[in-house]
């Protein structure tokens, strides 16, 4: 069988590249006009340090976001146009994290964190949604996923993007009230897709 998402893949590449360098642009150096000596440097780099961690964790959200589309398009093999919108959709998502992650840099360490962080823990739900989405439309019929998948191996894809959007939800409930908690937990969660991507592959049983 032929697979016919390689126009998918590569426009879904392009954008996930874009979105992960649009992260940079919210790193900013001082002027040397502002910042004159080492100890008003090393200040201001201190200072930052909320843009640091915003910058980090949407860079490896991203990333992982990108491995985890990778692996299950490793097991779709054939598009329809629910398909080709619910993977829209992912990238539409993935390509606004910039937005609240500027945010976050900006009012985490202020009176407005809660809202930072509410919006973006957020659209981490609404990209979890979106990948259950598009596998739920790819798996629902089996014909346009890799020949010899198992419907165990379905199911298993299947439970592994399910578990994590409880949790999501959980960290954007509580970050109206415990936004570093919230924060935490999404940093949590962020380790958990690292090591369960690798588990994706189990669809080659």
């Amino acid at each position: 069988m032929e697979k016919e998402t390689a126009r998918i893949e590569g426009f879904s590449d392009g954008v996930f590249a874009i979105a992960i360098t649009l992260l940079v642009l919210d790193l900013h150096a001082p002027e040397i006009g502002i910042v004159k000596t080492s100890s008003e440097l090393l200040a201001f780099l201190k200072s930052e340090w909320t843009t640091y961690l915003a910058f980090t964790l949407s860079f490896f959200s991203i990333f992982i976001m990108w491995v985890n589309h990778h692996k299950i398009f490793k097991q779709i093999y054939s598009r329809n146009t629910g398909i080709m919108f619910a993977n829209g959709l992912i990238l539409f998502l993935v390509s606004a994290v910039s937005y609240p992650t500027a945010l976050l840099a900006r009012f985490f360490d202020g009176e407005a964190s809660n809202i930072a962080v509410a919006v973006y823990t957020g659209i981490f739900v609404l990209i979890n949604i979106s990948y259950n989405l598009l596998w739920f439309i790819a798996s629902h019929n089996k014909k346009l996923l890799r020949p010899g998948i198992t419907d165990s191996a379905i199911k298993k894809i299947t439970n592994n993007y399910l578990y994590g959007f409880p949790t999501y939800l959980i960290a954007f409930g509580i970050s109206f009230q415990f936004p570093t908690i919230a924060l935490a937990i999404n940093m949590m969660l962020l380790i958990f897709w690292a090591i369960s991507s690798g588990k994706i592959k189990i669809a080659q049983e």
